[in-house]
């Protein structure tokens, strides 16, 4: 049979298969065997002297060889030719192979043949007591006879592996797998060289050849090249060499049949010389390109797998070459590694059963090497072991957490896997094989866990706080389920427990231990496990690190302020929760800047009224920080320090970016945020000075204008009160125009709603007031003394703190007759009173206005006179009677100053309508 690719090579060391006639007789020793032994010896010997077998004959005598291998092979100095010379065994099985078609090299009895072969092929090839005994580990030549007989097994061999024209790759992983074993388990040296010897020579034989089948059905590479590869590493001279040579050959054929025409050229050079080729083929096996070129994956796994088993068993394999090796593959950066898990779950399991020191170190940085890589397979590995068998196997999470960059890729990781909490509804969930958020938080809590990396929990304190928080919110306050995992889910604790806990432990771990218990103390956990209270457990997490003066107050706050930078972060209301709270802390007050003031300002356009009632909170406490001396409640009080006294000015200034905002708030259409707004402006009233604040006081006093009338009792005797506390900070000195102005264009207002139905904004004189008058301080009344007070009008404060309405009003018209034109358009807004006793009260005074003017002003009143006509349809009866009788008083004035008698209005402007 011709097996040379190239025929017109001179073949070197091949025996030529023919035909034997040859026929001996002998008689084995039979002694100490088995039945089924003794059974096999017979019919081997009845075989071999018969003429033409049968097909179930030659399988017979096939599986018969194969028991007597195995007898051999089981005794201690057992040796074939006891029984049945090994040379005759191999011929007679030459025979067989001849025999068969040459179309169908896949027969059954080639396949028994093939087991055969091997068989004999790791038996001592001669008896102990002959003369030709050679040692096998010493390398020398073996005898003529032993030398053909391997010969002829390795002919065979390669014979077998053949289909067709080309060698069967499928075929040859059929031999590895019989002859591998020999190799990796054997713990005799002349086993592991001849399996060594005999893979290298299978290999010289097939690499030869420029096509092979069934190439991608070979899944052995990897691990092939692992064993070769730490056969290379082996202290023994002998199998280092036959290893190397091996792997030769090996690499020659994933160069011809993986790479370009160019890739080739990586394999020259390589001579067949011994001399310098063991360190070559390492290079080779090791290296960078060859790794990411030649190996898929799946089989650099393969290889990485191969050193990490010699590890475990110290007695079959050299642990320091394993570790050498992998140290020598590891030395570059990692390229792609296929069965991740496989290998997390090796370590995993037997990382205890690794006892040499540097072992373990390369084994933990195998792990760490794919934790930062493989962040995500590791850790779901990790999980799936830990839930699905007994903890404490190994310690992984504190291998991870032992390499202080690594613990830092993993924590940034895990922080990225919380985020879908952050998305908004209508965003598809992550899939199913990657890390939930539940997963996530899990591994947090167990690197959270090991002691050796505070240091660096201390850095991602504040981002991995509020992301837990954030976590927390989503799940209590949403209670969507669709993101809580199926798969790992785990039955010891549910997502809202387990991120709580999770909380709890990073705030142990960064030494807020104390914090902890002072919330259980006030039952903080529960109230942010409850969906009806959750944003009162937030405020108190939050007010609870202002007390403590916890060291991150800063950093969370400045990690909040970037995160409100984006306008649809799904959990700004946790946000904007906590960071209300954090700025109550001096220490954080003083980090605030003109950006961050800009940055909340803007949030005041958003539409969720939780949101914009925060903002106003912040805006009082801005104004709070500002005041000094008495804004801030001793808690928080920084006192007057130059540190404080430096950032006044600076809080001052600040505020006045949120002044427009604020004020605007008042005329929102939320009653919600308006009262909001009104309860924040009575306490910043109360904490600024008109020092630093006389603008934003000013505007205030022409915001309140319109607000005087609001139909809601409450919102109404709020502005009230807010204008009572803001007259009341202003001197004589400082009533300057525009503020004069909007002071007298609001006495008719004050006098008028002497008469206000809520008595608590009215309170008029004590001999007219009803029971309810005395409940609550006094308002307009003292409003009206203070504006005359700063007007100078001494007279007239004596008759506002102790007249009625018509006494008032007949006083100050007296007085200030020259403002009559002025009154007379205060009562005009005043008729859109929602009250009708005022609107009574302002129809009347202006009809004292009017009687009171003469003609050149009489000309300026077309608008009260229109404003008349509509308020004869008043619903209130004695409103439009009030209204008529005005009219005529205004008609027969204007006949009496008219001369000649022409009505006063025939060449009058057309003016603006009432409505």
């Amino acid at each position: 049979m011709q097996m040379n690719p190239y025929p017109h090579k001179h073949q070197l060391g091949r025996v030529t298969l023919s035909r034997s006639t040859h026929q001996v007789s002998w008689n084995p020793d039979l002694t100490g065997l088995r039945q089924s032994e003794r059974e096999a010896c017979e019919f081997i010997q009845e075989f071999l002297e018969e003429g033409q077998p049968s097909e179930s004959e030659k399988l017979k005598f096939l599986r018969a060889v194969e028991t007597l291998s195995a007898t051999v092979q089981a005794q201690a100095n057992g040796n074939m030719n006891d029984y049945f010379p090994k040379t005759i065994l191999a011929k007679k099985i030459e025979v067989l192979i001849l025999e068969e078609s040459t179309e169908v090299l896949v027969s059954s009895v080639h396949q028994r043949a093939m087991l055969c072969i091997v068989a004999l092929r790791f038996l001592p090839c001669c008896n102990p007591h002959h003369r030709l005994l050679v040692e096998v580990s010493t390398g020398e030549d073996l005898s003529s006879e032993a030398s053909w007989t391997v010969q002829a097994l390795d002919d065979m061999l390669q014979a077998l592996v053949m289909e067709d024209m080309d060698p069967d790759m499928s075929l040859l992983q059929n031999f590895l797998e019989i002859i591998l074993p020999w190799l990796t388990l054997s713990e005799k040296v002349h086993q592991q060289v001849r399996a060594l010897g005999t893979i290298s020579r299978m290999l010289r034989f097939i690499c030869n050849f420029p096509r092979l089948s069934h190439m991608m059905e070979f899944s052995m590479t990897g691990k092939m090249m692992g064993i070769l590869g730490l056969s290379c590493m082996n202290a023994n001279h002998e199998i280092s060499v036959e290893a190397s040579e091996a792997l030769h050959y090996f690499f020659k054929i994933l160069v011809l049949h993986r790479s370009t025409p160019k890739g080739s050229s990586l394999s020259r050079g390589f001579g067949h010389s011994q001399s310098g080729m063991l360190t070559l083929q390492r290079q080779l096996l090791f290296s960078l390109q060859f790794f990411r070129k030649y190996l898929t994956p799946e089989e650099r796994a393969d290889v990485i797998m191969v050193p990490m088993e010699a590890m475990t068993n110290a007695s079959r394999h050299d642990v320091c070459a394993a570790s050498k090796m992998l140290k020598m593959i590891l030395k570059h950066p990692m390229s792609e590694i296929g069965k991740v898990p496989e290998i997390i779950q090796y370590i995993y399991h037997n990382m205890n059963r690794i006892t040499e020191t540097t072992a373990q170190e390369t084994i933990k940085k195998i792990l760490y090497l794919l934790a930062q890589t493989y962040t995500e397979e590791v850790i779901l590995t990790l999980f799936n072991m830990e839930d699905g068998s007994q903890r404490g196997v190994c310690k992984p999470w504190e291998i991870l957490a032992s390499f202080p960059k690594g613990y830092e890729v993993i924590m940034e990781f895990l922080l990225q896997k919380l985020t879908p909490y952050q998305k908004l509804k209508g965003q598809e969930p992550s899939h199913s094989t990657e890390i939930s958020p539940l997963i996530a938080t899990r591994a947090i809590q167990e690197l959270l866990l090991e002691p050796s990396r505070r240091t660096e929990v201390q850095t991602f304190f504040p981002s991995l706080c509020m992301a837990l928080l954030f976590q927390i919110s989503f799940l209590v306050v949403e209670g969507d389920t669709d993101f809580q995992d199926q798969q790992h889910a785990t039955e010891r604790m549910d997502p809202v427990s387990s991120s709580v806990e999770a909380l709890k432990t990073l705030m142990r771990s960064t030494g807020y231990g104390d914090y902890v218990s002072y919330i259980q103390k006030l039952g903080g956990w529960e109230l942010l496990t409850s969906p009806e209270r959750h944003y009162e457990g937030v405020t108190l997490l939050a007010r609870a690190m202002v007390i403590k003066n916890c060291w991150h107050n800063r950093p969370i706050f400045s990690f909040l302020i970037r995160i409100l930078q984006e306008r649809d972060h799904k959990n700004r209301l946790t946000a904007f929760m906590f960071l209300t709270e954090l700025l109550r802390c001096p220490d954080v007050a003083a980090t605030v800047d003109e950006v961050t003031v800009h940055i909340l300002a803007n949030w005041f356009q958003c539409e969720e009224p939780a949101i914009v009632k925060l903002l106003l909170r912040v805006a009082e406490t801005f104004a709070k920080h500002g005041n000094m001396d008495k804004g801030l409640p001793p808690l928080y009080r920084p006192g007057p320090s130059p540190r404080a006294r430096q950032h006044w000015l600076l809080w001052v200034q600040q505020f006045r970016i949120l002044e427009p905002y604020v004020l605007g708030c008042c005329y929102s259409l939320d009653d919600d945020i308006v009262m909001e707004t009104f309860t924040v402006l009575k306490c910043l009233v109360e904490h600024l000075t008109w020092k630093h604040s006389s603008s934003f006081l000013t505007q205030l006093t022409f915001t309140l204008g319109p607000l005087f009338e609001e139909e809601s009792e409450h919102l109404r005797l709020m502005a009230f009160e807010i204008y009572g506390a803001l007259l009341a900070k202003v001197k004589r000195t400082v009533l300057v125009f525009p503020l004069k102005h909007q002071v007298l264009n609001l006495i008719v207002l004050l006098v008028l709603h002497l008469e206000d139905a809520n008595v608590n904004v009215a309170q008029p004189h004590p001999r007219n007031s009803s029971r309810g008058a005395f409940l609550s301080l006094q308002i307009c009344r003292p409003a009206l003394c203070h504006t005359a007070t700063i007007l100078g009008w001494s007279r007239l404060k004596a008759i506002f703190a102790e007249k009625d309405v018509w006494t008032i009003l007949r006083a100050l018209l007296k007085q200030e007759g020259n403002r009559a034109l002025w009154f007379l358009k205060q009562c005009l807004a005043l008729f859109k009173s929602p009250q009708a006793p005022i609107r009574q009260t302002a129809v009347r005074f202006a009809g004292q206005i009017i009687q009171t003017l003469d003609a050149e002003e009489a000309n300026e009143i077309e608008e009260v006179y229109t404003a008349l006509k509509y308020m004869r349809e008043d619903p209130d009866s004695m409103v439009s009677c009030l209204a008529a009788q005005t009219l005529y008083i205004l008609e027969a004035k204007e006949k009496l100053l008219v001369n000649p008698p022409t009505s006063c209005f025939c060449s009058r402007r057309p003016g603006k309508t009432y409505s």
